[in-house]
Parts: structure tokens; C-alpha cells; sequence
């Protein structure tokens, strides 16, 4: 398949438009892909920030409008397998087979890049991360656009992901031209992305597709050991995600690790601790736990992990809005998606992880 390249106009006086998901505006989405704009989109993990994938210079807007440093490469989404040949130069079969098992869905392959992928969408690297939502909204804008997506989450750089239109708006008003609102996300957090290049598949960035589930299609798996932790200075960033401090509320964030109730004796003293010196304190936390009327936010139950994937974000944007300047959160279980809600919160907190 091949696809034609448009130039974009530069818009002094950006206008952005918040559109609820139709015919119509899904077609002038894909116009304004083709035009070489950037669309914010509604995916089933977070909303995106979109521009023709092979359009070099739509894509630097991408950066240009979140501020985003251009050395953390970009996912390209496509609406069908038949688009990929032509986007990669090679499809190994461990990708083949998670391909059949989980797309439609939250993952995203990193595969040897065709030359057609500009270097602004893989940081000059010779890999390209790939996704086929299962989103019907992105996948039709996809097609509408006739171009492949490239978009990563469609927030200003550093801040809690966007999982609502409003969440984007608020972003990216007078940013971008148009915002399609198609909802709050499913899922919650950005999709999993694995490397699929070598000869043990490595899960780059945690998400919605599991280790747990990987391992079944495949029988193993690797996690990259930078998942609950920064890069090291000079480190290449392999993913989006991995990098730099991301999904940070303003407010200082504290991360307590250990057995229930030590966390919740521990967050307890640290909000009084805190709030007696004048800050402005939250909990993020479990439903299960007990704070005594202190501020909670909450992440749902412990017994449905997907919740706390679910509300994560919106839980970080509340803190702005509240104007808290600490957080104090309840470390999750890294079993299933809940790898992916301690690698957000994580770094949200730049890892200031305490263990009680």
C-alpha cells in the first residue's frame, strides 16, 4: 500500500474544535491529517495526538505542540495488517503471533522501520513502534485519513496522560484544530510496547497486554529493567514512556510500598506531617483502606486492578485542579495491568518510592 505525502500551512490564529465523534467530523479529521494538522483522537488507552506518520514535518508539529523532546520516538497506528508491509521491513514470527493474539489492542510492536518512516517518528532510531487499535473511532480516522497515524498521548509533555476530549482540550487548546471526542478511554494507560526485534520479545513500556499474557502466546518474555526506573544518563530510549519524567501532577509525589497497613500508618503521619506545614495534602489509594476522612482520591478496588488503571490519570489531573502540592499514593500489585499503574505512578513521582 502506499500513501501520498501533504504539506501543512502554518495558522497563526489557531482555533481548536471540540467535535463529538460522527461521520462528519471523523472526515474532517482526515482531511486535516492529509493537510499535514494534528487531530487529537479518542483511542481505547488514551487520546492521541495525530499527524500523517510519513509527513516529516507534520510530524516535528507533534513536538512543537506538546514540547516534547524530539529524541523520544513516536507509535505509528495504522487501521489494518494490510498497512504494515509497507511501514516495516520485516515482521518476525514472535510479532506475528502477538499480532494474531492481541490486535486489534493496547500493544504496540517495535519492528525494523521501512524507509518511508521520517526519522522525527523513530528519533533516528532503525525501529518503528506499530499499533493497530481496537478503537473503531481511531481506526476509522485512520482511514479517513488514508495516511498512517503517528501519535503519542495528546498531553503537554510531562503531564498526567489525557483519558477524557476535556483532559486534551485543556492541553492543547489553540495548539491543534481539532479535538474528536469519542469518550473516556477504556483502558486507561498507553498501550504495552514490545520489542519484537530480537530473539526474546522485551516488554519496553507496560500496559494493557500483560507479561502474564505475553508469556502465554509465546512462552517468554523479557521485562526491560527500566520499567520501574529511569534510563541511565546516555541511555537511548527505545520506547516512548522510558525516558524522561512523565504523567507528573505539580504537586510532590510520594510513592509508599509495603504491607497495607503500614502504608496506611505511614501516609497518615506524612499528611498530618505535611498539612501541619501548610501544604495543600492528597491520598491516592485503594477503597479497601481506611484515611479517616483525610483527602482521598480514589483508584478503585483492589479486587479490580483495572480500575486503578482506569483512573490514574484523571486521579494526577485532579491534583492540579485542586491545586495540591503533595500527593501521597498507595503502591498497587505488579501483577497484571498493575506493572503498568506503578511504571505511570512511578513516573509521575520520578520513582520516589518509599518502602514501610
Amino acid at each position: 500500500m502506499r500513501w501520498g505525502r501533504a504539506m501543512h500551512k502554518e495558522d497563526k490564529t489557531m482555533k481548536t474544535q471540540l467535535l463529538k465523534v460522527s461521520e462528519e467530523s471523523i472526515a474532517l479529521g482526515g482531511r486535516l491529517i492529509r493537510e499535514g494538522e494534528l487531530v487529537g483522537f479518542p483511542t481505547e488507552t488514551v487520546y492521541g495526538l495525530g499527524a500523517n506518520a510519513l509527513d516529516a514535518d507534520a510530524v516535528t508539529r507533534i513536538f512543537e505542540a506538546k514540547g516534547r523532546p524530539q529524541d523520544n520516538p513516536l507509535i505509528t497506528h495504522v487501521s489494518c495488517v494490510e498497512e504494515i508491509p509497507a511501514l516495516v521491513r520485516a515482521i518476525p514470527d514472535a510479532a506475528r503471533k502477538l499480532m494474531d493474539a492481541f490486535w486489534p489492542g493496547p500493544m504496540t510492536l517495535i519492528l525494523p522501520k521501512a524507509d518511508c518512516i521520517p526519522r522525527a517518528v523513530s528519533a533516528g532510531l532503525d525501529t518503528v513502534g506499530i499499533r493497530l487499535p481496537s478503537d473503531a473511532n481511531a481506526r476509522a480516522l485512520i482511514a479517513a485519513a488514508g495516511r498512517p497515524i503517528a501519535a503519542p498521548s495528546a498531553n503537554r509533555s510531562g503531564r498526567p496522560s489525557p483519558t477524557t476530549a476535556q483532559h486534551v482540550l485543556e492541553d492543547m487548546d489553540g495548539r491543534i484544530p481539532l479535538i474528536l471526542d469519542g469518550g473516556p478511554c477504556q483502558v486507561g494507560v498507553e498501550s504495552s510496547v514490545i520489542d519484537a526485534t530480537g530473539e526474546v520479545p522485551v516488554i519496553l513500556r507496560p500496559g494493557g497486554i500483560t507479561p502474564e499474557m505475553v508469556e502465554r502466546v509465546l512462552g517468554h518474555v523479557r521485562v526491560d529493567e527500566h520499567v520501574m526506573s529511569p534510563l541511565k544518563e546516555g541511555d537511548i530510549a527505545r520506547s516512548p514512556g522510558m525516558k524522561y519524567k512523565h504523567y507528573a501532577p505539580k504537586a510532590k509525589t510520594v510513592i509508599f510500598s509495603g504491607a497495607p497497613e503500614n502504608v496506611v500508618a505511614a501516609i497518615c503521619a506524612r499528611y498530618d506531617e505535611q498539612t501541619a506545614k501548610g501544604e495543600r495534602v492528597a491520598i491516592l489509594g485503594l477503597d479497601e483502606h481506611n484515611y479517616g476522612g483525610r483527602t482521598f482520591i480514589s483508584l478503585g478496588s483492589e479486587k479490580r486492578p483495572q480500575e486503578a488503571a482506569a483512573r490514574l490519570f484523571a486521579a494526577l489531573r485532579e491534583l492540579d485542579e485542586r491545586g495540591d502540592t503533595v500527593a501521597l499514593c498507595e503502591a498497587v500489585d505488579t501483577s497484571g495491568i498493575g506493572l503498568a499503574v506503578m511504571n505511570r505512578m512511578g513516573r509521575a513521582a520520578a520513582f520516589d518510592i518509599e518502602t514501610v
